[in-house]
């Protein structure tokens, strides 16, 4: 039988623009490669190894993809987690594209069923899983058919001082010593310096191309606000963002279903997701927020990993991410389709003491240091007065000159203010209250609070009792935490995280230096909704049109019993609805329109683009 990109195509040996420009257009829709996917796929269908680190939504299944419909043979995708694989197969079957995925959450019939197609070389691309691929008897079937590439996902998770090291992945070093003549690609989204070379020495690939198109996601919105009645906050912005798609991370699971309950009460469709809830209850969720049916999922961060949802609009940390390797991926689940994404983080001391902690419970000395160095990197994040994305992207070595233009700070930048005597207050009440109580005491104590806990220790009776009453809670909680970040105190975090001066506070509270802080940022300023303004990007389209197209969408995703863009992305019908192309030629000229989709879906919405102009 031969092999299902033969149905598509002859055999393509020849790596020129012009072929691998018409798979890109007839198989995917598209009309252009992005920064750096061309390069990666002709050195692939050459033969060459690849090390590609790309920012997530960057592309980087597409350089694995094409090179696998040109070269001869089955491409292997090692992929870590099931939900990636069903939606990287889903999305490929839907563009005629021969993909099967081979991991624990296949039935017998359905494994027996995928190996006969392995063997038959009736597949194109095989995802699976590395305990699949290593731990059984794949290695040997593999050598006795014919292979396109190896490509492995998430390379990151292969290395030790990777954000997410799985034992599993570490032994995928193996692929080169069996299969040396096989092209091989690690690719990663993920990877400060030390973790690409360690993923490069565990892989075998010290010798290969590089590939780094650098960490910029241009089109999503970075911010962060003081953590103050997050609730509140959380309620606010997605008000702001009603109607659209977006996740809520948490920490722990017993947050996430207090969070999840609240915006159900509210009157918000948002569902709970965590390791604890029952398979089925997870299940439902995740599917039901890939096809649209659940518009916001509150998560432990394990939701997410691999799944390519490209309408999610927004992204919110409830909670401090412990390093800037999983804040960055887990907000670049936002916005994989190019259109404006927003990420929002809560930020709050009591987040960062408890990651601390944690840390410091560990057992392991060089562990600690290097987790402690991704927190501070982290705190350092939120509390930077200069452009998110530029800390962000500096952190991964992606230097940038000039500010971005597309973060709080840089379209609303903190207002500065002499903090001198705010700062002596704070620091006097501090050492008043003996230097054994944490923030919110020293707060209570400087804002006059009329508790029993003060009135028993009589500090009511101190001389700092009082002093800061014209400012808030949070304007409060903002300048002992910036005190902190400064050196000027220090957080004992063995002995409940209670507050001491350091030396360098000395000359601060004897008036011979000054010191000017940010003023809070605890709310955004009021914005719009939008979602009309992300979609007219290219241009003004027909609004009506579109939910019509969304509506027709979503009813062929049910019927076929996949998530809506699987058959077409909203920046494709919002093209659509701009265009709006009479014939097919028309149609197969819309951006993630390809030959098998538009034979299959094209009339649906050719007789509705049709009918609406009647």
């Amino acid at each position: 039988m031969k092999k299902a990109k033969e149905r598509h195509f002859n055999m393509i040996t020849d790596a020129g623009n012009a072929l691998i420009g018409q798979t890109l257009s007839r198989v995917f829709g598209y009309d252009s490669f992005r920064l750096g996917q061309q390069e990666i796929i002709e050195a692939l269908i050459a033969g060459e190894d690849a090390f590609v680190l790309m920012p997530t939504g960057g592309g980087k299944s597409l350089c694995y993809q094409v090179p696998a419909l040109h070269r001869p043979g089955v491409a292997v995708v090692v992929s870590p987690l099931i939900a990636l694989m069903k939606d990287q197969v889903d999305t490929l079957r839907a563009s005629g594209v021969a993909a099967a995925a081979y991991h624990s959450g296949i039935d017998a019939g359905q494994a027996r069923a995928i190996l006969a197609a392995l063997h038959e070389g009736e597949l194109d691309l095989l995802y699976i899983s590395p305990e699949r691929l290593i731990g059984s008897d794949m290695l040997e079937r593999l050598a006795d058919v014919s292979l396109a590439l190896f490509a492995i996902d998430e390379a990151h998770c292969v290395s030790q001082w990777g954000h997410d090291f799985r034992p599993e992945y570490a032994q995928l070093g193996r692929l080169r010593e069996l299969f040396p003549g096989i092209p091989l690609a690690a690719l990663t989204a993920t990877a400060d310096t030390q973790t690409r070379d360690d993923i490069r020495r565990v892989l075998g690939l010290t010798q290969a191309r590089s590939f780094v198109a650098g960490f910029d996601r241009p089109n999503i919105r970075y911010s962060v606000l003081d953590k103050h009645r997050p609730a509140e906050q959380l309620q606010a912005f997605l008000t702001r963002h009603e109607g659209e798609s977006g996740i809520v991370y948490a920490l722990s699971r017993r947050k996430v279903e207090e969070i999840a309950g609240r915006l159900q009460a509210s009157g918000i469709n948002a569902a709970a997701y965590h390791a604890g809830l029952p398979q089925a209850e997870r299940h439902r969720a995740q599917e039901g927020f890939l096809r649209d049916d659940i518009l916001v999922v509150v998560a432990t961060v394990a939701f997410g990993m691999g799944i390519d949802k490209p309408n999610v609009r927004f992204v919110v940390h409830y909670d401090l991410p412990r390093h800037i390797e999983g804040y960055y991926q887990e907000t670049g689940r936002a916005g994989r389709d190019g259109l404006p994404a927003e990420a929002l983080l809560l930020y709050g001391a009591q987040d960062v003491m408890t990651a601390r902690r944690l840390i410091e419970n560990g057992e392991n000395p060089d562990q600690q240091r290097i987790e402690t160095h991704k927190l501070n990197a982290m705190v350092a994040l939120c509390e930077s007065p200069t452009c998110r994305r530029r800390v962000l992207l500096n952190y991964f070595g992606d230097w940038q000159e000039e500010d971005c233009g597309n973060c709080d700070v840089c379209s609303d930048p903190p207002e500065r203010f002499d903090a001198t005597r705010e700062a002596q207050m704070a620091l006097s009440c501090v050492y008043r209250v003996g230097q054994r109580f944490g923030i919110r005491h020293v707060i209570d104590v400087l804002r006059g609070a009329d508790t029993e806990r003060i009135r028993l220790l009589q500090h009511d009776r101190l001389s700092t009792y009082g002093i800061g009453r014209d400012l808030g809670e949070a304007e409060w909680g903002s300048i002992i935490r910036q005190l902190i970040h400064h050196g000027y105190l220090q957080q004992d975090i063995a002995n409940y995280a209670v507050l001491r001066l350091t030396e360098r506070a000395r000359p601060l509270l004897r008036g011979e230096v000054t010191l000017e802080l940010a003023r809070a940022r605890v709310r955004e300023k009021p914005q719009r909704a939008r979602r009309r303004a992300f979609l007219n990007a290219d241009g003004p389209y027909d609004e009506a049109l579109f939910e019509e197209l969304r509506r027709l969408r979503k009813e062929l995703a049910d019927r076929q019993g996949v998530p809506p863009y699987v058959i077409f992305g909203d920046a494709t019908l919002a093209q659509m609805a701009r265009a709006k192309p009479q014939d097919e030629r028309a149609l197969l000229a819309v951006h993630g329109v390809g030959e098998h989709k538009l034979e299959k879906y094209g009339p649906a919405f050719l007789d509705l683009i049709t009918a609406y102009r009647l």
